[in-house]
């Protein structure tokens, strides 16, 4: 078994001030695969004075600099990047070849875009030409806390730590205890790569404790949250008393609405979305919204594609989904299921249980439901598993309100030949983002949502800006050559 037991503190690896074991469970066959510690609040404290310690000569650190450590965060990646497919594999279930494909290489695809963005920042502008001698300047916040979710675990990682370090920042770092390996190979990353000690720490831990510790904490400026919309209001409670900046990636129920114009394979793209990961996904579309001349054959591609789902260990290469995370999740997407049926909709794919011939580890059959009604629980409520909800509609206007009657609003999607009809829904629809006709966001794009589902925007300039303080200046003397004082 691994043995994790140490957290990244000023730049060491340090034992816990206090023991205390966590198995990290591989949920392909419920087995342990590694022991880490669960942190105290003894050893959040010491981050937390590391990361105030660094700040001053970090922040103070010139661009160009920073720049260069995160260059050397990614070459270290590309020494390692079979290791990280692998840990992500082990700790949280993604099947190998996904990992090695999807979940791995989040960290160069988000790292690189980062840096783009940051080569177009002014650190110090003119406020205008009405102005000239006002001045407006970006300077980092201080130190930050960031906790991160287990389903995606590098791309939140990345989507955090990497424009903290850029902005100025220095941090602590709480991966979920769910998958902490991953995580704790970035941390060498970071270490290799130079980054000075106590810029980036990493200290490992569960919700109400270091989490709790972080949140609260009053040298802690920020909390950056990625998980659910229960604890992230707990986080904006626990953070209110020192008035920290808080940026939170919260859940979904995302509607693809798909209508009878749609392209062929709209159906069957919506399906795979939402099977991949094994439905642990906030943006997936879990809510398929179908005109109704179209509906029949829909729920009939639907049933297909999902049936033809293969379900599999993490370990094997292949196409298939792999597992659950955890004995709880699986337990509640049953639950979930279970709700379906008792309250009236139709099974039309997958359903209770372990998939054929399994006997061991969180596997859930993909499954879909049709004729599902406004208000059912299953429609309600993110599920976070391999789950899709079909509901017909009759009108453009039918299909707004049942997409937007929902607590969330991260991704929602549009299926439609009708150029001027996809452009009104991209408006109409009460989200964070609007993908159309299967066109991912391009490179640079943020990433966020509206109500329940947070109001974090991470990727691109926006996803550096949240870790900087405006800062307005009059009276500048502009004769004055700034590398120059």
């Amino acid at each position: 078994m691994i043995s994790k037991r140490e957290f990244y503190i000023n730049g060491a690896w340090v034992h816990p001030s206090l023991p205390r074991d966590c198995p990290v469970i591989d949920p392909s066959t419920e087995d342990a695969c590694a022991v880490i510690s669960l942190g105290s609040e003894a050893d959040t404290n010491a981050a937390v004075v590391a990361a105030k310690a660094a700040f001053p000569a970090w922040a103070a650190t010139p661009p160009a600099d920073r720049r260069r450590y995160v260059e050397g965060i990614l070459a270290q990646y590309e020494k390692r990047v079979e290791e990280m497919a692998r840990a992500i594999s082990l700790e949280m279930g993604a099947p190998i070849d996904m990992s090695r494909d999807s979940q791995a290489p989040c960290l160069p695809w988000h790292l690189k875009n980062f840096l783009t963005a940051f080569d177009q920042i002014e650190w110090i502008k003119p406020l205008g030409p009405h102005a000239p001698n006002d001045r407006i300047a970006l300077e980092p916040i201080g130190v930050v806390g960031l906790i991160t979710p287990w389903n995606w675990p590098m791309n939140q990682v990345t989507l955090k730590v990497i424009p903290a370090l850029l902005a100025g920042c220095t941090c602590v770092l709480k991966p979920s205890e769910e998958s902490p390996l991953s995580s704790m190979l970035f941390a060498e990353f970071c270490h290799d790569a130079g980054v000075p000690a106590g810029v980036f720490n990493l200290v490992n831990g569960d919700g109400p404790g270091v989490g709790s510790q972080l949140s609260a904490h009053p040298d802690v400026e920020m909390i950056s949250f990625t998980g659910s919309t229960r604890a992230g209001r707990a986080i904006s409670v626990a953070a209110a008393q020192t008035l920290k900046r808080v940026t939170l990636e919260l859940g979904g129920k995302g509607a693809n609405v798909i209508f009878a114009d749609a392209d062929e394979r709209a159906v069957e793209r919506g399906v795979r979305h939402m099977m991949n990961n094994s439905g642990q996904s906030c943006n997936a579309p879990s809510r398929m919204l179908v005109e109704r001349p179209y509906y029949d054959r829909a729920v009939e591609i639907a049933a297909e594609v999902a049936s033809s789902i293969k379900v599999g260990p993490a370990s094997e290469p292949g196409k298939h989904i792999g597992p659950v995370v955890n004995k709880r999740q699986w337990e509640q997407i049953q639950g979930y299921i279970q709700k379906g049926i008792d309250e009236g909709a139709r099974l039309v794919a997958g359903g209770l249980g372990l998939p054929e011939g399994m006997n061991k580890g969180f596997y859930v059959r993909p499954t879909v439901f049709a004729d599902v009604k406004p208000g059912m629980t299953i429609e309600k409520e993110e599920i976070f598993g391999p789950v899709l909800s079909i509901i017909p509609f009759e009108t453009e206007e039918d299909a707004v309100r049942i997409a937007n009657d929902t607590p969330y609003g991260l991704t929602n999607y549009v299926q439609s030949q009708n150029g001027a009809r996809r452009n009104r829904l991209a408006r109409m629809l009460k989200s964070g983002m609007v993908e159309m006709n299967g066109k991912s966001r391009a490179a640079g794009s943020p990433f966020g949502g509206v109500k329940a589902s947070g109001r974090a925007r991470e990727g691109g300039h926006w996803g550096i800006e949240e870790f900087l303080e405006v800062k307005a200046i009059s009276g500048w003397d502009s004769s004055v050559d700034i590398a120059a004082e």
